[in-house]
């Protein structure tokens, strides 16, 4: 019986995260066509509509909408309601979680991610990224800190420290690796193929 269990388990940790990738990536499909149809249907005729054009129209819209992003204007009227978003009781908590995951999931394309460091904290060795040489310099003057953002494992979000350049060790390993190891606590790492 611990056998049939055993492999049953083995079956679950095979198969669950490729069902839930498959899923969520077919329920974003279907919402975003789902939320896209009824209102193109409003601006076009009904004959030109097919299966998949509500994905697209999507799509564009959000490409469309990450170029005005950049523009001046628009970006101070985002910044407004960031700042709204921010100030609500209840409101703020959920754009926080949302934004502060957006922005874990986007750490290892972010240009100002130059390296991968170590601390020592407590006498255990903490991955951590550095952010903000820059800022570091601003906030603290002649201090010399740098910030390191430290993701937490199993968690949406992190801490950013403003540490002395002297306590960091640089480690010889890639952004997106050591953001994996760091958010799964270890358990996905394989040894470095050599």
């Amino acid at each position: 019986m611990n056998k049939l269990i055993t492999l049953l388990l083995k079956g679950l940790v095979a198969v669950l995260p490729i069902g839930l990738t498959v899923y969520l990536i077919y329920w974003l499909l279907a919402t975003g066509e789902a939320i896209a149809q009824p209102l193109l249907l409003l601006l076009i005729p009904d004959v030109l509509y097919f299966p998949g054009l509500g994905l697209i129209a999507t799509l564009g819209t959000l490409v469309l909408i990450g170029f005005l992003v950049n523009l001046y204007g628009v970006r101070y009227l985002v910044k407004i309601s960031q700042n709204i978003f921010e100030r609500i009781p209840l409101v703020k908590s959920i754009y926080g979680a949302i934004k502060d995951m957006m922005m874990v999931f986007n750490l290892a394309e972010k240009k100002e991610m130059k390296s991968v460091v170590s601390i020592e904290w407590n006498g255990a060795q903490v991955i951590g990224f550095v952010t903000g040489e820059q800022t570091g310099q601003q906030l603290f003057g002649e201090q010399d800190l740098v910030g390191v953002y430290v993701p937490l494992s199993y968690q949406i979000g992190g801490m950013t420290l403003y540490i002395s350049r002297d306590r960091l060790t640089e480690l010889d390993i890639g952004v997106e690796e050591a953001m994996r190891l760091a958010l799964t606590a270890g358990v996905q790492s394989k040894p470095k193929a050599e």
